[in-house]
């Protein structure tokens, strides 16, 4: 028995989940989750990074809806970090050097996520530093986030580390596993199919309820 805070790379989640099973588990409960993977220690803290889409207003809904579902079944047990989505627009093509066009003549463009991998890595080693929990999760198969791990091991030599690598991942990366001394295993499907938020999450102080996207089943 022991304490546990897991920091949660929410779309290095979301797209092994939905690489591998679709939208069918995407109502998930986080916290439940850690529960799962761990269930003889105490959840401490469970932090949840991730970023609003941009310019797809029913995808942005959706996922609002989910993040307060979540915050309202799990109270103080789970942080929410969000990060933003910067607009990039696609380079010109390294092999014939044209530009990335549609039918319009308008450049594609694309957006990237900035801000939750540093966010993460921080949060991570400021509570191994605190000593907020005696074990330490990560559910991401970030490669960017060994230098994060590095340093927890290094302001507390005594933590211990679980990486939870997202459904699709075969085996943890090198960069990841070099840091030592960790322990790793795969979320499987039985895990996130017992740690899904009811269907409809209510709030009885405001009358607000949240309810599972249709095509989240």
């Amino acid at each position: 028995m022991g304490t546990v805070a897991a920091y949660i790379d929410g779309f290095n989640l979301y797209y092994g989940m939905k690489n591998k099973y679709g939208r069918k588990h995407m109502w998930l409960d986080v916290v439940e989750l850690v529960r799962q993977l761990r269930p003889k220690d105490t959840v401490a803290a469970v932090h949840y990074f991730s970023a609003i889409v941009k310019n797809e207003p029913a995808a942005a809904q959706n996922q609002t809806d989910y993040i307060e579902a979540m915050k309202l079944r799990n109270g103080a047990v789970l942080n929410v970090h969000l990060g933003r989505f910067k607009d990039r627009t696609i380079k010109d093509c390294r092999r014939c050097g044209q530009s990335y066009t549609c039918n319009c003549g308008r450049a594609y463009r694309s957006y990237e996520e900035k801000g939750t991998d540093v966010a993460l890595g921080a949060m991570m080693v400021a509570d191994a530093a605190l000593r907020i929990a005696d074990t330490t999760v990560l559910v991401s198969a970030d490669t960017d986030l060994a230098p994060a791990l590095a340093t927890v091991r290094k302001v507390n030599p005594a933590q211990r580390i679980y990486l939870a690598m997202p459904p699709g991942n075969t085996r943890a990366s090198s960069h990841l596993t070099s840091i030592g001394d960790l322990g790793q295993f795969f979320i499987r499907e039985g895990a996130l199919r017992d740690a899904q938020l009811p269907n409809l999450v209510a709030d009885p102080a405001t009358g607000r309820s949240y309810n599972r996207p249709a095509k989240w089943i």
